[in-house]
């Protein structure tokens, strides 16, 4: 499975992005998939998700604000984001409601599968 995250990029407080990934080597379709975001120094969480029937649901720092959406037929993942603010400055990803987890046979542990994301700075 690989997700590519791209579209983020420096931004003045109140303007807007448009996010993408792209996700292959899954059936796109089968899944809920989402966007989550890391800050500096603190965890990653989920912002947005869409599900196989378009339900969208979002985290309530970014209600009203973002809007996430989704391309079947390309197999894309889109994160809308309008009047942002410095608090949105994080890297974002994309990935599937739970995450993707890949078995590593040396530890038989689950690891969680991420893509590069893509940095959102918001300058001052």
């Amino acid at each position: 499975v690989q997700l590519q995250a791209s579209g983020g990029g420096l931004v003045q407080p109140g303007g807007s992005l448009r996010l993408s990934c792209a996700v292959s080597g899954i059936t796109f379709n089968d899944y809920t998939w989402g966007w989550y975001r890391q800050a500096p120094g603190k965890q990653r969480h989920l912002v947005a998700s869409i599900s196989t029937s378009g339900i969208t649901d979002y985290a309530d720092p970014v209600k009203g604000r973002f809007t996430i959406s989704r391309d079947v037929a390309k197999n894309t993942v889109y994160l809308r984001m309008n009047s942002l603010k410095p608090e949105d400055t994080a890297v974002y990803y994309c990935n599937r409601d739970p995450v993707i987890l890949d078995y590593d046979s040396r530890t038989g542990l689950n690891v969680e599968r991420w893509g590069q994301g893509t940095q959102v700075t918001l300058s001052s």
